[in-house]
């Protein structure tokens, strides 16, 4: 047992207390440092015994959660109390009431919408898609919520080396999931990449470990080009007579990983490793002449790539991100990011939603930003959404990473909408009602469909007619969160209506038939016609898609049931439905894989969208009917599951392994030759006994581009092959891929 000196913890947790009231000092008003230290003292009481999975005393989390929110978001003396409190009525005997009398019902309200839910979650609805919904409803009340919620889940990710591996990719994908996306909507950007690189670094080690080397390695050269770079553009604004900093920084570890993995290419060639950022102290109503001064200097010594140019200065992005975005061509043929703003832009860009409240409370006359109407939105969504929560948390994550486009009203107002967004959306947008009636639109004067996807500068005018109504396909023609949740609401209402004809139509063809209506001839009816639920049988008999005269056929099939004699159950009945289902789905003898908790051999099968292969990293899933599926943790669909079922998500590694072959997909890219075709088939077949199930192959002016599906027995022979082709004479890349 680890020997623990107890006033050494009891110095550290004094020291961290101070460190934050360091930080907070510039803010706090009469009283609010008693008002912390009180929070703090009753935080230490309550989580006194407890210590977290690293050993260490749980007070250090809240204490590191409250310093997030003012080092790193900018909150204030009610965001310290609330995140010094979080888990105290979660974890301890303190009710909400405690909480509200002893410092206030705003902290209560915050710490009401931070604390998980218990109890009973319905049939294919999840405890985070619940907590997290729960969570957001407080956003009309208070954003300091979510704020301090992602303060919590960046201590977390930060401390997540403690933690069991299927918790690791249990919590990581959930944060990529959700959290990434809602700290970069926030304007949260050094958050959002902080938590993405911790992603990576707990979902894929090792390319995390040899990207960070990469990065490491070139450190020393990267110093000396950036120096090189910005001394003339330094000597320039000085003379200028500008008042600035200038910063050189590598992109995050993910998004290099993401230009990597998108395009294919090794880390040598992604060719924006680094981005300079100029920042310029400039009046409020000067900002954007500043800007494009700094602009104009920048493009007189190196030479922009006119694709690259981005102007969120004139329009901000809609989570109040303001800033000017250039790639520029540096001397030794190098690209090169320089990003231009104001200090107060980069505040806002650091500390996104909390940055944006303090410019705006400064000048109140201010109109409301997208970040308002984004928070408007989402509101909205709340209101209206009555399906399950994991219904509900696609719908809302779907708005969250996406870029803009800016449409304009006949009128000449100005619509934000998320890239992609259709003629459809911008219907809902304007009116539901002119929405739901929505037939087609104009766009700059041109009939298109409700489908027609928009792009920046269209001017819409939407057409309606009184005939028209939502249909299920409008959901796969819309983008937004208000739209889906609209159309939705417009097709439960219809299908309510359905259900209570086609049911009305059943009481009457079973009485007719002289059969009593109740609920075992109405459960037989579903089984026959092999539908899920019962309204989803009366749905189809009320729209007409199951013919009502069919049901004779069901009474027909009944009796000529009771003719016959009835199998012995007995043999089913003791084999339970799970061991069955496994037996038939598992085919032949597959590899032995160590499962769950105690790490036992237990039957499964290996899902079709990752093929795992023996070496791979994997877990376990336990689907609603096909029993354990075993996937690739960076399977496309890991991220869903790990974060919306994790109470569904079970350990898994590989043993040992037996001769057992395993598909396996190889891309090769390199320069055409005769005779290269023989050389990776001999590679392939000769060498490593690897057989090849297909391979197909296409050149074009000169360049050779191949695929390859071969049996390999694990991971280990894979990267033999792999090193072993990308030997042959003109083969410029060998990688494996998902198909």
């Amino acid at each position: 047992m680890i020997q623990v000196d107890l006033e050494e913890e009891r110095k550290e947790i004094l020291k961290r207390y101070r460190r934050l009231l360091r930080q907070a000092k510039p803010f706090l008003k009469e009283g609010d440092a008693k008002l912390i230290k009180r929070a703090f003292n009753i935080s230490m009481e309550a989580h006194k015994d407890m210590r977290r999975k690293s050993g260490e005393p749980y007070i250090y989390h809240p204490l590191e959660v409250a310093l997030v929110c003012v080092e790193e978001i900018g909150l204030g003396t009610t965001s310290i109390v609330a995140a010094l409190l979080h888990d105290v009525v979660e974890d301890t005997d303190w009710e909400l009431e405690d909480i509200e009398r002893e410092f206030g019902y705003k902290v209560m309200t915050i710490i009401d919408g931070l604390t998980k839910i218990s109890g009973v979650f319905e049939y294919g609805s999840s405890q985070q898609a619940e907590n997290f919904r729960k969570m957001l409803l407080t956003l009309s009340d208070d954003v300091r919520v979510i704020l301090i919620k992602l303060a919590d889940r960046l201590n977390n990710m930060r401390t997540l080396g403690s933690m069991p591996r299927h918790k690791q990719l249990k919590i990581a994908s959930e944060t990529m999931y959700l959290y990434a996306p809602l700290a970069h909507r926030l304007g949260l950007y050094s958050i959002k990449s902080e938590l993405e690189d911790l992603y990576l670094k707990y979902t894929d080690p090792n390319t995390y470990k040899e990207i960070v080397h990469k990065i490491n390695e070139s450190k020393s050269y990267r110093n000396k080009f950036i120096k090189a770079f910005i001394q003339p553009l330094e000597e320039e604004l000085h003379r200028q007579g500008l008042n600035f900093v200038i910063k050189g920084r590598p992109k995050s570890v993910y998004s290099i990983f993401n230009k990597m993995k998108k395009q294919g290419i090794p880390f040598e060639e992604v060719y924006d490793l680094f981005a300079v950022r100029i920042i310029l102290e400039s009046d409020f109503e000067n900002e954007k002449a500043d800007c494009w001064q700094v602009y104009s200097i920048v493009t007189d010594f190196y030479r922009p790539n006119p694709d690259r140019l981005r102007d969120w200065i004139s329009t901000p992005r809609s989570n109040g991100y303001e800033s000017l975005h250039t790639t520029v061509m540096s001397n030794t043929g190098q690209w090169v990011e320089v990003q231009i703003r104001t200090s107060r832009m980069d505040e806002i860009a650091e500390r996104g939603y909390a940055a944006h409240w303090k410019y705006k409370e400064k000048d109140s006359s201010k109109a409301p930003t997208g970040l308002d109407d984004w928070i408007t939105q989402v509101r909205g969504l709340l209101e209206s959404n009555e399906g399950n929560a994991i219904e509900f948390m696609d719908d809302f994550r779907g708005n969250l990473f996406h870029e803009e486009v800016f449409v304009f009203t006949p009128k000449g107002e100005l619509k934000v909408l998320p890239f992609g967004s259709t003629a459809l959306d911008f219907a809902f947008e304007i009116h539901t009602q002119v929405g739901a009636k929505c037939i087609g639109a104009k766009v700059n004067q041109r009939l298109v469909p409700i489908s027609h996807k928009l792009k920046n500068g269209d001017q819409v005018e939407i057409l309606t007619s009184n005939k028209q109504k939502p249909t299920e396909d409008w959901l796969n023609q819309v983008v937004t969160s208000r739209a889906k949740a609209k159309i939705k609401d417009a097709i439960r209402e219809e299908k309510k209506s359905s259900i209570l004809d086609g049911k009305e139509i059943v009481q009457r063809k079973l009485k007719q038939m002289k059969m009593e209506f109740n609920s075992e001839n109405v459960e037989k009816l579903r089984a026959f016609f092999e539908l899920k639920t019962a309204n989803e049988f009366y749905y189809r008999i009320g729209k007409g898609v199951i013919d009502p005269t069919l049901i004779k056929s069901f009474k027909d099939f009944k009796d000529a049931q009771k003719s016959q004699s009835k199998p012995s159950q007995d043999k089913v009945r003791d084999e339970s439905s799970f061991t069955r289902e496994i037996k038939s789905l598992k085919g032949p003898d597959h590899d032995q894989l160590l499962i769950g908790e105690d790490m036992d051999v237990v039957d499964y099968i290996l899902a079709k969208c990752c093929n795992p292969i023996p070496g791979d990293e994997v877990f376990g899933f336990v689907t609603v009917n096909e029993g354990i599926k075993i996937h690739r943790t960076s399977c496309p669909n890991a991220l869903e599951l790990l974060s919306n079922h994790g109470n569904r998500v079970i350990k898994a590694r590989w043993t040992s392994q037996k001769e057992i072959a395993f598909l396996a997909g190889l891309r090769i890219v390199g320069t055409d030759r005769v005779g290269l075709i023989n050389d990776v088939t001999k590679v392939i077949s000769s060498e490593l006994k690897v057989n090849m199930r297909s391979i197909t192959v296409d050149s074009d002016a000169g360049i050779f581009e191949g695929t390859i599906k071969l049996y390999v027995n694990s991971t280990t022979h894979l990267d033999k092959l792999i090193s072993n082709l990308s030997e042959v004479e003109g083969i410029l890349k060998v990688f494996r891929f998902d198909y």
